[in-house]
């Protein structure tokens, strides 16, 4: 299976979840839950520890929602989203590592792991530097080759995994706005996240039923659309995620988890 992995007319709604730590909380997972197809468990590096990963796959299973790692960086005090100097080395066993640690949680709740979905800086690295790309495809696949890859649309990690030989998911994002090269807005952009439940509904819209992107200069931008993800730390990410999936619904498009139907 290569490309494009979904049934025509379907799309999946990732999230990320378990982004506490400690008696920190994060974002609301309960509240989310019964309105996506799947979600990426921090892994413990960007957010997250034992208790609250442990937490999240249980609510994943109860929810009946695919389980996904969703390893990051190893900067808790910057959630993830600061870039650090690392090597294609560092991000190969930073990520098996984290992968392994998620796979055993979701072998204790006996539940399978479907995807695994790169976080914040890593995710946008791997998009700049090919060596990165080929690092997070390689860690994946050495994991467990059956695992489905979520990579950004028409990027180099897509690229990367389906040259590994991976199930690739195209993802687009409803809640951030693009550049002209298809590239998500860096969040140093005052205009990078889109905070409007109606306006991101768009979005989405238009890039499943279009094939677009409307970028911030105005133009378009071809995009294949498998996975749409939603930040779990998005301001209204609970009200975002049901008026998606209430809006998918009644345009008669499949809301379903990446894989499912083939």
């Amino acid at each position: 299976m290569e490309g494009g992995c979904l049934v025509k007319g379907s799309i999946d709604i990732n999230v990320d979840l378990g982004e506490g730590f400690g008696r920190y909380r994060l974002g609301e997972d309960e509240a989310l839950l019964p309105w996506v197809t799947s979600a990426n468990i921090a892994c413990g590096y960007h957010a997250g520890d034992p208790q609250v990963m442990g937490r999240a796959v249980a609510l994943a299973k109860r929810h009946k929602v695919a389980v996904g790692a969703h390893p990051g960086l190893p900067d808790l005090l910057g959630f993830g989203r600061r870039e650090m100097r690392v090597s294609a080395s560092d991000v190969y066993h930073m990520t098996v590592y984290q992968v392994g640690a998620l796979l055993a949680f979701t072998r204790a709740h006996q539940v399978r792991l479907h995807h695994v979905k790169p976080h914040g800086a890593l995710y946008n690295m791997a998009e700049r530097e090919p060596a990165l790309a080929e690092a997070l495809a390689q860690a994946v696949v050495d994991v467990d080759p059956t695992l489905v890859l979520y990579a950004l649309a028409g990027g180099l990690l897509a690229k990367a995994g389906r040259e590994q030989g991976l199930v690739v998911a195209e993802e687009v994002f409803a809640d951030r706005t693009y550049q002209a090269d298809g590239k998500l807005t860096p969040r140093t952009n005052p205009q990078a996240v889109i905070t409007g439940p109606a306006e991101a509904v768009a979005q989405v819209l238009t890039m499943i039923k279009e094939g677009v992107v409307e970028t911030l200069d105005g133009g378009k931008h071809p995009i294949q659309a498998d996975t749409v993800c939603l930040h779990g730390d998005h301001p209204h990410a609970p009200a975002l995620a049901q008026a998606l999936r209430r809006r998918l619904q009644a345009e008669g498009i499949t809301v379903r988890p990446v894989g499912k139907g083939r």
